[in-house]
């Protein structure tokens, strides 16, 4: 998501590297860029006049700081206003004693999927959850809830044939006893007075503490419309990007932060029930920008790979008894963590390469290279060397790949274990960064 921003945005700050003074006629170049940049990317065009008025007053009432270049000056006011827009600081939902939250949103924007990927959010956080579904209209959008309840492990209201909505919501209060209590409401291909009365009718009768709007990173400008109206009816507490992982431009979020005042709380990033994420407005922020976000991806490391198996690995690499073993476990790890191009985009300086590789094919490169070694034998992981023309034949075969894909897996890994080797005169990390430090012009 906001790949397309990201790099129309580079592209500009690009024409402003090496210029050592700011002129007026650059920033309205600078501006004009960019406020392409944010159109092209569906941000509804009021909220690109506000970004672009205060962008331009931030920049003409800025004083020239001595040593930054336009392009680091440029950068800096529109990561600040972006930051700004997104929310500021981080979003906190108010920690409630006993909290309710109604999920609303248009048909399709996936409130059901992020109703489980919720439970599964406060399910960690030691929090007891009960989802319920007041979505009559759609086929089966009630089983598809219990469903997701038992795939996160929490409680599900029982599901009563030719049950109305109303009821639906007194039941569910009457037999909470969860910390939690989030429903699932129905939605529609456009905003009618039938569904907005519904909602009405459920906010009354349920008070809820928080009521969050799903809003597709795929929407276009018309997104602006959809949550003014929402917003209008119910009183939108925050929002919940869905689809943040494909080809969306993303426009839309900033839109509909900028109308309903909103904080952005969470964005679904993938298919999995546990593709979820808090939204931390200058991570973000700082992607848009090709900045890389490497406080997100330490985090993510941490969540999905042991300390053990970290720390393992890492002796592993000082040992120089690196095998294709090894390279298969830190493979499966990465997977872990998400695809390699949405990894790519939080290391700083590697968001272009990102964008020019399809998350889809590098994924598909990596399966790849895992079906090959898991179609060798334990000795032909343990020594590579013994892997001759029959044998990448046969591994070939296995793995449905080409005998060329075979070879040069074998040539990664032996490049891969040369560098180990270098590492393993050091004998271990720790005396490698007291070699580090004992260097002139090292850490003091």
């Amino acid at each position: 998501m906001f790949d397309n921003l990201t790099r129309r945005l580079g592209t500009t700050f690009a024409k402003l590297t090496g210029r050592t003074h700011l002129t007026e006629s650059m920033l309205d170049d600078a501006l004009s860029e960019i406020r392409i940049a944010l159109l092209e990317a569906d941000v509804a065009l009021p909220v690109v006049k506000k970004l672009m008025s205060d962008i331009r007053e931030k920049a003409v009432g800025q004083k020239i700081t001595e040593n930054v270049r336009p392009a680091e000056q440029v950068a800096k006011i529109v990561y600040d206003e972006l930051v700004n827009l997104l929310g500021g600081t981080k979003s906190e939902i108010i920690n409630h004693k006993s909290e309710i939250i109604m999920l609303i949103g248009l048909q399709g924007t996936g409130k059901t999927t992020t109703a489980g990927k919720l439970a599964v959010h406060y399910k960690k956080l030691g929090k007891s959850v009960l989802l319920v579904s007041t979505d009559i209209y759609r086929p089966s959008a009630r089983e598809q809830l219990e469903m997701l309840a038992t795939q996160a492990g929490v409680n599900s209201l029982p599901i009563i044939a030719d049950e109305k909505p109303i009821e639906i919501a007194k039941r569910a209060l009457r037999e909470n006893k969860s910390d939690i209590l989030i429903i699932d409401t129905a939605g529609r291909l456009q905003i009618d007075e039938k569904l907005m009365l519904e909602l009405r009718d459920l906010k009354k009768i349920l008070s809820p503490t928080d009521i969050m709007l799903t809003i597709d990173a795929m929407a276009g400008q018309d997104s602006l419309n959809v949550a003014r109206e929402f917003n209008n009816q119910l009183g939108v507490t925050g929002l919940i990007m869905t689809r943040a992982d494909g080809d969306a431009r993303g426009g839309a979020v900033l839109s509909a932060r900028m109308e309903t005042g909103a904080p952005v709380l969470f964005t679904g990033t993938g298919e999995k029930i546990t593709d979820f994420e808090q939204f931390y407005p200058d991570r973000v922020a700082s992607r848009i920008l090709g900045m890389g976000d490497v406080v997100s991806l330490v985090e993510r490391a941490q969540e999905h790979i042991n300390e053990k198996d970290a720390e393992n690995a890492m002796m592993k690499m000082f040992s120089g008894e690196f095998t294709l073993d090894d390279m298969l476990k830190q493979m499966k790890q990465i997977k872990k963590m998400g695809s390699i191009g949405g990894l790519l985009k939080m290391i700083p300086g590697m968001s272009q390469m990102a964008g020019a590789l399809k998350d889809r094919a590098t994924d598909d490169a990596v399966n790849k290279q895992m079906a090959i070694i898991q179609s060798m034998t334990a000795a032909e992981r343990m020594r590579p060397e013994i892997i001759l023309a029959s044998r990448k034949t046969r591994i070939a075969a296995g793995s449905g790949t080409a005998v060329r894909d075979v070879e040069q897996l074998l040539k990664n890994f032996d490049k891969m274990r040369t560098q180990m080797k270098q590492l393993s005169q050091f004998g271990s990390p720790d005396k490698l960064m007291e070699m580090m430090k004992n260097i002139p012009g090292g850490e003091s």
